[in-house]
């Protein structure tokens, strides 16, 4: 993997940033942090070097400065909304995030339920923060946001909303996902503030679009494909452009929600700090790409993973066309097609050479290694095997688990567990290997190149199972697959 991303450039830029930008004001600020804190994968495929979770390194550079409250929308509660990538609810995932923050060392001040309503899965959700010792406020919906200033700005717009008890100069407002109402708690905050008589200020911190690379760059159209089903649309923020002279890039919700904001400043301060969305943020990330060249093909092949993982959610109604017609428009811009991810060529032809379902994986040096699924494994299982006897350099012939461990396995699963397939999946695969190698030295060999596994590139001729697909993506192996379902199968474990 081409580093393109200088990380520790980075860190020393963005904690300098947001102090500057805290000095600004009367050492408060509220920052809307969007995207993810810890797991930031997305930034880590299209800029190599990216560590997932250096904006949490970050912020624990300025830690004992820094205070964390948490939103979520009770809509949210009330619907169980889920994060597709941990596949938990946002209540879960809001419990999740504090045992991080805390674990990390970053203090979690509290959590606000936004857009509160007095229903039972929202009422037992507040007591159980409560029950948990974590301090819970309300805020409320209001009519006419955001364009009703006079009604925002009033004891019955943000008057209504509980002040949030902060100790800290800095507060990060995040939240389990998009639409959590993250803006509107911080605004809130500024409203209350400002009748207390402190001037706080606000800050945005996206990582994407990056407002000061081209518009067309990769990096910020592979951000387009990531956020294809919220029709986000990256563009020149023309308000930084009338007030400095300066190309800056933005995307279209906060261009249109700018003029909004602004008047709301005015309303609260009497004028606005800001001439432009691109004002508000804080992000630094564009200052600290190393290797554009790296970034280019990088993003390529992220907008392409995109476009495959979009068609199997088409296939699966978790997408819309729409959404797949978005993404295959950025990759005509850019001239680059599904072809040019080489291994799904490979697991397609092996697949009509076998007539089975079969997989095929890009190693880092560009050796591509296929498998097929057998009567005693499935195809990721065999996968990862080929993978670790080349990575290992053990002869095809030579087996890294013998059938005195693979059948005893296979025949306890429909024997006395009721599964219906005899195959080993991945993880069966990776304990009996790892069991084998107390006494097996060529497993042992094979066991210790699992890490060179990380960041290769892996395509399925047929959706993969989840339990499949979850130790891949453990082993952070890019993978995507064909929209087929396997032996035309409507319901897969």
């Amino acid at each position: 993997m081409k580093i393109a991303f200088d990380n520790n450039k980075y860190l020393q830029l963005q904690s300098k940033n947001i102090l500057d930008r805290v000095a600004q004001f009367g050492n408060k600020l509220y920052i809307e942090f969007g995207g993810k804190l810890f797991d930031d994968y997305h930034a880590s495929r299209v800029l190599p070097g990216f560590l997932p979770d250096a904006k949490l390194r970050m912020l624990l550079t300025i830690k004992e400065k820094v205070e964390v409250v948490i939103a979520i929308n009770s809509k949210d509660i009330q619907k169980n909304k889920i994060r597709g990538d941990l596949n938990i609810n946002y209540e879960s995932e809001v419990l999740r995030l504090i045992d991080a923050f805390r674990e990390s060392g970053l203090y979690v001040g509290s959590v606000c339920i936004t857009q509160y309503q007095a229903v039972d899965q929202v009422v037992a959700f507040k007591n159980k923060l409560n029950n948990l010792g974590i301090k819970t406020y309300l805020h409320y919906e209001i009519q006419g946001y955001p364009h009703d200033i006079n009604k925002i700005i009033s004891d019955e717009g943000f008057g209504k909303n509980e002040y949030i008890e902060t100790s800290r100069p800095i507060v990060v407002v995040t939240a389990p996902g998009p639409g959590s109402g993250k803006m509107a708690t911080c605004l809130s905050q500024l409203y209350h503030e400002h009748k207390r008589g402190v001037k706080a200020g606000y800050a945005k911190y996206e990582t994407f679009p990056i407002w000061s690379i081209p518009l067309k760059h990769p990096v910020n159209l592979a951000y387009e494909a990531a956020t294809a089903d919220l029709n986000d649309v990256n563009m020149i923020d023309p308000y930084h452009l009338e007030a400095y002279g300066k190309l800056a890039v933005n995307y279209n919700r906060d261009v249109e929600i700018f003029p909004v904001l602004k008047s709301m400043f005015e309303a609260i301060y009497g004028e606005s700090p800001y001439k432009s969305p691109t004002d508000m943020g804080v992000n630094m990330a564009g200052f600290a790409i190393c290797n554009e060249k790296a970034a280019y093909e990088a993003s390529k092949d992220e907008i392409i993973r995109r476009y495959l993982n979009t068609i199997v959610d088409l296939r699966n109604g978790k997408a819309t066309q729409e959404s797949v017609d978005k993404i295959a428009l950025l990759m005509r811009q850019l001239n680059i097609s599904v072809d040019d991810r080489k291994c799904v060529k490979a697991a397609l032809n092996k697949r009509d050479e076998s007539n089975t379902v079969s997989m095929a994986l890009e190693l880092a040096d560009g050796f591509i290694v296929d498998a097929k699924t057998s009567a005693l494994l499935t195809a990721p299982a065999a996968l990862i095997l080929n993978a670790l006897k080349h990575l290992a350099g053990i002869k095809d012939d030579l087996p890294l688990l013998s059938l005195a461990i693979i059948e005893p396995i296979s025949k306890m699963k429909t024997g006395n567990l009721g599964n219906h397939n005899p195959r080993l999946h991945a993880d069966e695969v990776l304990v009996a290997l790892a069991i084998s190698a107390q006494t097996n030295p060529l497993a042992e060999i094979a066991m210790k190149k699992l890490d060179e596994l990380k960041y290769t590139q892996a395509h399925s001729t047929v959706i993969l199972p989840q339990i499949d697909a979850q130790v891949l993506k453990k082993l952070k192996i890019e993978v995507t697959c064909e929209p087929e379902f396997y032996a035309h199968r409507l319901y897969i474990k």
